[in-house]
């Protein structure tokens, strides 16, 4: 199986330990189906102003059926990561397919809003760290 070439583009990126906190993160969301796959149902998530964070897969050919979504997470103030393989992120989500993005969705009483609270915070001191 060829590794697809990670694209200067996708950035921020996580580095290793982050990928794993966040695939880890993805899939206990999956199992609270608090998860939503597939850049057209991310970007959905963004417009409905639901979406905790969105990680997007930057191994994903071409990057730029999924570039608008970095722009829409800023407007919307969204945290957003890119994760080395869409193969892994599918995993994580839970299905046998390439997965290039997805949304991890809000839910007041979930036992998982100190998990995405602690991610979120990583994830926005790794995004500023851009401008």
């Amino acid at each position: 199986q060829s590794q697809e070439t990670v694209n200067p583009k996708a950035y921020p990126l996580a580095d290793s330990q982050l990928t794993i906190t966040i695939l880890d993160l993805v899939q206990q969301a999956a199992n609270y189906k608090q998860l939503k796959k597939g850049a057209n149902e991310a970007t959905k998530t963004l417009n409905r102003g639901i979406s905790e964070f969105v990680v997007m897969a930057a191994d994903t050919e071409p990057l730029e059926i999924l570039l608008h979504l970095p722009l829409l997470a800023e407007d919307k103030n969204v945290p957003y990561v890119f994760v080395p393989s869409k193969q892994a992120l599918g995993r994580a989500c839970g299905v046998t397919r390439p997965v290039i993005a997805c949304s991890v969705t809000s839910n007041e009483g979930s036992q998982l809003k100190q998990p995405i609270q602690s991610l979120k915070v990583i994830l926005s001191a790794t995004s500023s760290d851009i401008c």
